[in-house]
């Protein structure tokens, strides 16, 4: 299966619609300009925030919009890579899961509704199902697939390579691992999680 293509309109529709019937709120947006737009509306100035290391994210200009932008939210990334003690920092990096918005993206959208997500080792979707008073996730219309179960074979034989290929390059470690995977089945607290999902080819 080809997981770089983007699905046809009706497609998206049906998805977008499968997604909003599970309790998450679903914005369609044209560009990745409008993704990031959409972001800086959504989040009141001076919340808390923390996000999940994300290509999305960094395609969109969320991470430099954040560097150039420091006094528009409570970062609560800032702080944790400042701390120097290993330790601290661990624990800094778990509180930060209770911002009061975590970003990130997901890795497969099953036309079903299902979001899919996978880490090494959590830390990126670690406040995803409870810990965070709102989850924003940003999305390219290339992750959906027809079922769950055909979104997770595409984490597994898709996104994995690609992911441990650039910690490999950019890290100068041995490649990267499924840890840790999330299935969002249904949100349950209403207005709580927000996907914005772009017609746009995005992340791997």
């Amino acid at each position: 299966m080809n997981y770089e293509t983007t699905p046809q309109e009706d497609v998206i529709n049906k998805t977008v619609d499968a997604i909003k019937g599970r309790g998450i709120n679903v914005i369609l947006v044209d560009t990745k300009e409008d993704a990031l737009e959409k972001v800086k509306e959504l989040i009141p100035e001076g919340k808390s925030i923390m996000n999940g290391s994300s290509r999305t994210l960094e395609e969109i200009g969320f991470v430099d919009y954040l560097k150039e932008n420091t006094d528009k939210w409570n970062n609560l990334h800032v702080p944790a890579m400042m701390e120097k003690d290993q330790m601290k920092q661990m624990q800094m990096m778990k509180e930060a899961q209770l911002a009061e918005y975590f970003l990130g993206s997901v890795n497969a959208i099953a036309e079903t509704g299902e979001l899919v997500a996978a880490d090494a080792s959590g830390s990126r979707i670690g406040a995803y199902p409870f810990a965070a008073g709102n989850v924003l996730l940003v999305a390219g219309v290339n992750k959906i697939v027809p079922t769950l179960n055909e979104a997770i074979t595409r984490i597994k034989e898709h996104v994995l390579p690609l992911e441990s290929e650039r910690v490999k390059k950019e890290m100068g470690m041995p490649g990267s691992m499924i840890g840790k995977m999330l299935i969002f089945e249904r949100e349950m607290f209403e207005g709580r999680t927000t996907l914005i999902l772009v017609k746009e080819k995005l992340g791997y």
